[in-house]
This record gives structure tokens, sequence and C-alpha cells, in this order.
């Protein structure tokens, strides 16, 4: 029988700044829902780590207290912090491998500083090391330490989930002179890394956006048709990419300006769309 785990703190932490993830909890197993939650919460405290700090040496000590953490080097402070502890708590219970952790951290460093993203390779590794990597654990959550669905699942399903929010994160990131769209898409369409948030280049930056949109979307019918093979029991893992569409077409809006719209979909359209796809198996 599953053991809950008590991670309260984490769904508190999801519900204000992952409203996604949440929303893919509270429609998960109630008997894993502690550790999906304290899984999420981890992501979500590397991925805004730049957020809460003045600079990137900073950024790079608060990582690697997580390292520590997950290491058993700080055990007494991680079992003292409100996500830390489910978190390890959830390793142990669901044997719960360390690399695809730590290899999270390391390359959230990228998040620390302004160096461009050099190649559509590059930028797919990124997301395959942070949300694919999310998905995987998540799945192995859900089947009790044994992957239900395969490896390539969780790597498509990361690059769609993981590069569609980066594109609609973009007016942030240019806002701190940070541009995680690929020089040689940016190169391909005669925009430089450097002044791709000219308002001269927009008509040359939605060409860029678009081809990214449909690798996206290429990633994630392949995502799609994995899925459909997996077992329905690892469905619940793979919920958060019922936002992935709707946010690539809220991109093709005739008014849609890449550095200043904000894509922001009605939450209670997107509850409803997890309520549908959770009812239903499908999205």
């Amino acid at each position: 029988m599953t053991t809950s785990i008590d991670a309260d703190a984490c769904l508190v932490a999801l519900s204000k700044g992952d409203p996604e993830r949440y929303w893919a909890c509270l429609f998960s197993p109630a008997s894993h829902r502690g550790a999906l939650a304290a899984l999420y919460a981890f992501n979500l405290e590397i991925a805004r780590t730049r957020d809460l700090v003045s600079e990137p040496m900073i950024g790079e000590i608060r990582l690697q207290w997580w390292r520590e953490a997950l290491t058993g080097e700080r055990a007494d402070e991680a079992q003292a912090h409100p996500i830390a502890a489910p978190l390890v708590a959830a390793i142990n219970r669901y044997r719960l491998p360390l690399k695809p952790l730590l290899d999270l951290i390391d390359a959230r460093v990228f998040d620390l500083y302004d160096d461009a993203m050099p190649t559509l390779t590059h930028l797919e590794a990124y997301c395959g090391e942070t949300a694919s990597a999310v998905f995987r654990l998540a799945d192995l959550i859900l089947a009790d330490g044994n992957a239900m669905g395969s490896a390539d699942l969780a790597g498509h399903a990361g690059v769609a989930f993981g590069m569609t929010g980066l594109l609609t994160a973009m007016p942030w990131h240019a806002s701190r002179g940070q541009c995680y769209l690929p020089a040689d898409v940016l190169f391909r369409y005669g925009i430089g890394s450097d002044d791709y948030g000219s308002e001269h280049e927009v008509s040359k930056l939605k060409q860029a956006l678009a081809e990214l949109r449909q690798t996206a979307r290429g990633h994630l019918a392949k995502a799609r048709a994995l899925l459909s093979s997996a077992p329905a029991s690892a469905f619940p893992a793979y919920l958060p990419l019922v936002c992935v569409e709707p946010k690539l077409r809220a991109m093709e809006n005739a008014s849609y300006r890449p550095l200043s719209t904000r894509i922001e979909p009605s939450r209670l359209g997107m509850l409803f769309r997890f309520w549908l796809a959770a009812r239903t198996g499908r999205f």
C-alpha cells in the first residue's frame, strides 16, 4: 500500500506559481498526490532561482544547496525544508533516481546568465533535462517506481511542454535581456541574438516563432501517439500537456506581439480542459 507523503506546502506553492501542475496533481490519484506535488514544487523552486537572487553567483549557491540536500550532505537542513523534506521522502518511497534531478539542477544554471541558446538541438536538450525529466519522474511515481510510459514519451512531452512555456514567457525573458530562442533558427530568418527584440525585426521574429511552434507541435503529436499505447494509469503524469495546444494557438492570433503579449489562457477554461482530459483519458 502506498504511503502518503505530506506535501501541503508544495501544493500551496504550486497553486500560486505553477497552476498547471497544481491541477495535474488534483486530478491524479490521491495516494500519489503528495509525491507528485513534491516533485513539481521542487521543479518550480529550481526554475525560479534567478527571480530570487540578485546575481548569478548567489543563484549558483542556491542550486548547490539543492544538490547537497538531495545527495544527503545537508540531510538535517533538508528534513526541515517544506519542499526538500517531502521530495526526499518521495525519492526514498519510489526509489527515484537522483541523476535526473541533479541534471535538472545543472541545466538550470543556464537560466542564471544571459548566454545565447546556440541551436535548436541545444534547446531541445535543455527541455529534455528540465521538463522531460519531470514527466519521466512523475511517470515513475504513478507506477510505484516502475516506469509505465517510455523514455521517448517523456522526452517528446517535455520538449513540447518546455518549448511552449519558453515561447509564452518571451516578454518576461526579454525584459531582463534573456533569450531562449535558438541562434541558428534566428539566423535563418536574418535575426541576430542581440537584436531579436528590435521593433523592425518583429515580422522576421514571427516567422522564426512559427517554425518553433511547428517543432513543439511535432513533439506534442509524437507524445500523444506514444501516450495512446501507454497504460491508462500513466496518463495523469502527462496531464500538463493539456495546456500546450491552447497556448500555441493563442500565439497565432493576429494581435499577438511576441515581446509584449502575455499568453494567459482563462484559468476556468484551462481547469475545464484538465477535468475533461482526466475524465476521458485524452486531450
